[in-house]
């Protein structure tokens, strides 16, 4: 195990009937708000007006800003903080998935600067300073209720970064289960695996040969996640079954499971941001096609870690490469069953393709120094997945 620092300032309010704390809460932080939402999900599932109910009872003054799409994008990020400066607003309230509270940080940061934002996610300006962020959960994936992460698609550039600072960390997130009774089938299931993939980047690339505490810790969520996300695949309304997949998915990437793991690296989702960039699929639905690929070849080199998962999750026995590529199969058949994608031809993008993606993936290579992954590595993964 390696020296760490685990720091995460993060209040969660965890259960049912806790949407009504968001106006308090936020009203300790400042008395001028704005509101980022989705499409419209929040009004149709009533949430919306819940929301702004308990925001209208703590006496806050509330601009709106709706509209944030799966995929978040770089304009309306921009949008947000030319109305977040115009209405001189004092805190952040999200109220949606990973997309909705990415595109919030981004405001909160932004909305401090005279720079523009995008600056952040090349690594040309450093986060000094941010608006307070709440959030009310309405979707288990990305974990960024609980972690200082955000991700934006620059949709003139179509490229697709990420970023890292604590002070983006959310100060309350409120996570009632019961919001995402009404969240469909392959939204459900794309987020239990980028829930996943968040697990396997740190369990896969840490390079320390002794971590028995993680190892168990993030073998026991991916266990947890597949199991609870085929509870509520069979029984949307599974309040213990929607519980641990929530509670699994902000787990997954608040800190916790990468602690004492060293340096380690984010290879899949690297790869991944070009396919949901270049073609606006479910970032889920990405990780699911790349991560087997990646896997398969990685195994080839490392096939230790990847036999204890395969013996460890699926129950496996065998030789060591037996083992490895054994687990890797049952991920992807556990993918399979749960309707999401495993090749690139299953959402329409062809083999030709594969040197653009790879072109338009270094970019955010370079940015996160993964140095072993070059355009022929990338297209080599890329050409095990387009089968």
């Amino acid at each position: 195990m390696q020296n760490f620092v685990l720091y995460n300032p993060t209040k969660i309010i965890f259960g049912t009937d806790t949407v009504g704390e968001i106006g308090p809460e936020t009203a300790a932080l400042g008395r001028k708000i704005l509101l980022v939402y989705g499409q419209g999900s929040i009004r149709r599932n009533g949430v919306y007006e819940q929301v702004l109910a308990s925001l209208a009872a703590a006496g806050l003054e509330i601009s709106e800003h709706g509209g944030v799409v799966s995929n978040p994008l770089l304009s309306h990020v921009r949008a947000g903080i030319e109305l977040a400066k115009k209405k001189q607003v004092e805190a952040v309230v999200a109220v949606g998935g990973g997309s909705v509270i990415d595109s919030a940080k981004a405001i909160a940061a932004g909305a401090l600067v005279e720079h523009d934002v995008w600056q952040f996610f090349k690594a040309k300006k450093s986060i000094r300073k941010t608006l307070p962020l709440t959030c009310v959960l309405t979707l288990a994936a990305a974990g960024s209720e609980m972690n200082g992460g955000m991700v934006l698609t620059n949709d003139e550039t179509r490229h697709k970064f990420g970023v890292g600072n604590r002070l983006l960390c959310p100060r309350v997130s409120i996570l009632d289960p019961t919001l995402t009774f009404t969240v469909p089938p392959d939204y459900t299931a794309y987020g239990a695996v980028d829930a996943i993939a968040h697990i396997l980047e740190f369990y896969f690339t840490t390079r320390d040969p002794a971590t028995p505490v993680q190892d168990r810790f993030m073998e026991g969520l991916v266990i947890n996640i597949m199991a609870s996300c085929e509870q509520v695949l069979a029984n949307p309304s599974d309040y213990q079954g929607r519980a641990d997949l929530m509670w699994a998915a902000t787990l997954a990437l608040n800190g916790w499971t990468a602690a004492g793991l060293g340096m380690v690296g984010f290879p899949m989702h690297m790869i991944e941001h070009s396919l949901s960039a270049l073609y606006n699929i479910a970032h889920g639905a990405g990780l699911s096609i790349v991560m087997p690929a990646w896997m398969r070849r990685q195994a080839r080199l490392r096939p230790g870690k990847f036999s204890q998962f395969g013996q460890r999750v699926f129950n496996l026995a065998g030789s060591e490469e037996s083992c490895a590529m054994a687990g890797i199969k049952c991920l992807e058949e556990w993918f399979a069953r749960v309707n999401s994608p495993t090749s690139l031809s299953q959402v329409g993008i062809s083999a030709a393709d594969i040197p653009v993606i790879a072109e338009n993936a270094l970019a955010l290579a370079r940015i996160w120094r993964l140095n072993g992954y070059g355009k022929e590595v990338i297209m080599d993964i890329l050409a095990r997945a387009s089968a």
